[in-house]
């Protein structure tokens, strides 16, 4: 009886050395990268939020007035607008939009689109309004998007009518 005890317990050493070496060689091979896991893909990194591309490259990144609400609001009370950021206003449909400066502290270039992303017409550098009544500044022409920028990014871009812009990250807007 006691070979037996002897033989069990030098097999259950055996199979705890063969399981203690299996699982060795398993962490090594994990440690050093053998497990056959392919590395993740690389992907080029998208840019920050919606923005809208001009003819020479240069981007505007956006925030978006798509509602009634938004829309009124635009940028008023900002002292301040950098270069590389505006706001596009979109509308349900093409029409005659004109705008106004009210409450709006920085001076602005404003620039019609239609719907096929072609621009309109500008208005460069428009003032703040100081006093009521406000004057509007229309378009005279149709339609379906505005680009309010800083003062100067237009001419500094060399934008003009007849130009097509890029929208990028803003399909999928909803328009009220």
């Amino acid at each position: 009886m006691r070979n037996d005890t002897r033989s069990v317990s030098s097999r259950a050493a055996k199979t705890a050395r063969d399981l203690l070496r299996t699982c060795g060689a398993t962490l090594i091979l994990f440690a050093c990268g053998v497990n056959n896991t392919p590395p993740p893909t690389q992907t080029r990194p998208s840019p920050a939020g919606p923005r809208i591309v001009f003819p020479d490259g240069f981007a505007v990144r956006v925030e978006v007035a798509a509602d009634d609400a938004t829309r009124q609001q635009g940028l008023m009370y900002r002292d301040q607008l950098a270069t590389d950021r505006g706001m596009i206003f979109f509308f349900p449909q093409s029409g005659d939009y004109p705008f106004w400066m009210k409450n709006t502290l920085i001076p602005l270039d404003m620039i019609w689109i239609d719907d096929q992303k072609r621009i309109v017409h500008i208005a460069h550098d428009v003032q703040p309004c100081k006093a009521d009544p406000c004057p509007s500044v229309p378009p005279g022409a149709n339609a379906r998007y505005v680009l309010e920028v800083a003062a100067g990014v237009a001419a500094r871009h060399g934008l003009a009518n007849g130009q097509t812009l890029r929208f990028e990250g803003l399909e999928n807007v909803v328009v009220h």
